[in-house]
């Protein structure tokens, strides 16, 4: 299955968020096409794991007013960025739920295990 998804990418400095877009292929974890959001004031320019004030970064997938936010790991020197083969597969459940429910619908909790009852013989 060849499934691409747009995301939302947070590079967290230690005063300011810089964000970017950015194609999450859910077969290899790998994500391209990234370009910076116009969304980030001051316009950044560069890769913001290069400064020396980088934290960390995260991704964000929606469907409507629903997001799930996942972990992104960086390669510097390459300047890709990817989600771990785990991470991978924990999103993949988590993206199913996302996409399945409608755009807009409250989250819906399974419903609770029922108590167990043991048979009398």
């Amino acid at each position: 299955m060849d499934l691409k998804l747009p995301i939302v990418i947070n590079d967290e400095l230690t005063e300011i968020i810089v964000e970017s877009n950015g194609i999450l292929d859910l077969a290899s974890g790998e994500i391209r096409d990234v370009r910076l959001s116009d969304n980030n004031d001051p316009p950044y320019d560069g890769f913001p794991a290069e400064s020396p004030d980088y934290e960390f970064t995260s991704g964000l997938l929606s469907n409507g007013k629903k997001d799930v936010e996942f972990r992104i790991e960086v390669d510097v020197v390459g300047r890709k960025y990817s989600v771990t083969p785990t991470e991978l597969l924990e999103l993949k459940g988590r993206a199913a739920r996302l996409f399945s429910a409608a755009p807009g619908a409250p989250a819906v909790e399974p419903p609770p295990a029922p108590k167990g009852r043991g048979k009398r013989h």
